[in-house]
């Protein structure tokens, strides 16, 4: 691969995101998995944005979708309903609600992803109560260095606190995946390749079809 390649994948230009962005998003609206653009109110920046609700059970086995962390276990119930309608699914569950923003980072030149949790009666998940939900795989290696994964700062656009997934290694790991996409000749969408990495860690896990539709967007329009 060229140096001038190698330069392309190693950072992320902004309007390459906002473009990579449009194209997830309307992968999103085919397959109904509720991303939209939000647009900052007298600022020319934005944001992609997805809320989604989970189960926090204790000790309760399930057959959907679960990631067990410890003694607990997350269950995904579905994307988008108001909180009214999940408040009496169960009394034995505690639902907790999931925010997750995107995000252009000017200074790593790289997306970041924002999040923050809560239950439905409000009380918002610490930092602990995070740090618990993150599956087993990869808690160990995160725990290496705990403050330079997830931290809890200001979102730069809401003046907001939110959990955030620290992206210092983002151009790292997503020049060596970028390099082989290439030398297998596939123009990978930059943000579907990085939130399918990254967003496990924090129970965003994106659906394989987000792939199969984005080639088949870019085989349309050439």
């Amino acid at each position: 691969m060229s140096f001038k390649k190698a330069s392309e994948d190693l950072f992320l230009e902004e309007n390459k995101f906002k473009q990579d962005c449009a194209e997830f998003i309307k992968c999103s609206q085919q397959m109904g998995d509720n991303w939209q653009w939000i647009n900052v109110k007298d600022s020319v920046d934005g944001y992609m944005s997805k809320t989604h609700f989970e189960l926090k059970r204790e000790g309760i086995p399930s057959d959907r979708g679960e990631i067990k962390t410890g003694e607990l276990t997350c269950t995904h119930i579905e994307d988008g309903p108001e909180d009214s309608q999940v408040a009496g699914i169960s009394t034995a569950s505690e639902v907790i609600r999931y925010e997750y923003h995107v995000l252009y980072s000017c200074s790593y030149q790289a997306p970041v992803l924002y999040f923050r949790a809560c239950f439905l009666d409000g009380r918002p998940l610490t930092l602990d109560e995070i740090w618990e939900g993150v599956h087993e795989c990869y808690r160990e290696r995160l725990w290496q260095g705990p403050w330079e994964t997830i931290t809890q700062q200001e979102h730069p656009l809401l003046g907001q606190p939110f959990f955030v997934l620290h992206p210092c290694r983002t151009n790292e790991f997503m020049a060596s995946v970028l390099s082989s996409s290439h030398k297998q000749n596939r123009n990978a969408n930059y943000i579907i390749t990085w939130l399918s990495i990254v967003g496990p860690v924090v129970g965003l896990i994106l659906p394989l079809d987000y792939a199969k539709l984005n080639s088949e967007q870019r085989m349309s329009a050439d």
